[in-house]
């Protein structure tokens, strides 16, 4: 099933992020910006969630690498219902030819797509929890951040800050920047590897100060939704 719909090519090399529209826009990636992705979000029609996360996740064969994708749930936050994310490789090609309909349009009532810099395959799974040997019920966070004009370095910085070192939960974290799509500029995702280690962190960090607290991202950010999800796939 093909997820994009964009015309758009974006090509990733020697540090430099440059997405070739009719414009010959050049954008500059990054820290840890390697890798391209294709973000989608997807809010099911009703009485269809089920099948439309069935669907979801389904690998799509048109894709450069059909395996390499995670399908997020919503449990509490935003109007989503599935968030997926696929890697593209260090560079990706999406043409204008019209490909056959999709089986989730009569699925979803609306989506959105954006392609984002982040960091390579092996990195985000290890990230995620996923792989042979990884727990399941894991919880995800995932947040979307528009910064206050001219704060942009700024909300990067507290978003990127490390965990503070009283903390007493080992979290998973990754950010993402905007290349092309929504009106969002960053993509934070944090994996507790249960419910009860998200609640002792969230805990933790009501309390916390300086970088990377909520005090300091809230002086960067003009905009921020947050969801909690589970992983639907892969398993």
């Amino acid at each position: 099933m093909k997820r994009a719909s964009a015309v758009v090519v974006v090509v990733l090399a020697a540090g430099v992020l440059v997405a070739r529209v009719s414009s010959q826009t050049q954008l500059a990636a990054g820290p840890g910006g390697t890798d391209v992705y294709h973000v989608n979000f997807s809010k099911a029609v009703p009485g269809q969630a089920v099948a439309l996360g069935e669907a979801l996740a389904v690998p799509d064969k048109t894709a450069p690498m059909p395996d390499h994708f995670v399908v997020l749930r919503h449990q509490e936050g935003d109007d989503w219902d599935y968030m997926v994310i696929q890697h593209l490789g260090q560079k990706a090609a999406i043409d204008a030819a019209p490909g056959p309909v999709p089986p989730t349009s009569k699925l979803r009532t609306w989506h959105n797509d954006t392609f984002v810099a982040g960091p390579s395959w092996p990195e985000f799974t290890k990230v995620m929890g996923i792989g042979a040997g990884a727990a399941a019920g894991a919880v995800y966070t995932v947040g979307v951040h528009r910064p206050v004009p001219g704060h942009r370095e700024q909300l990067l910085q507290a978003l990127s800050a490390p965990p503070s070192a009283g903390g007493k939960v080992q979290t998973g974290d990754v950010l993402f920047q905007h290349i092309e799509g929504a009106d969002w500029v960053f993509l934070s995702i944090t994996r507790h590897s249960s419910w009860q280690d998200f609640a002792t962190d969230r805990a933790g960090a009501s309390a916390a100060s300086g970088p990377g607290s909520w005090g300091d991202i809230r002086q960067h950010s003009a905009f921020h939704r947050d969801t909690i999800a589970d992983r639907i796939y892969p398993k």
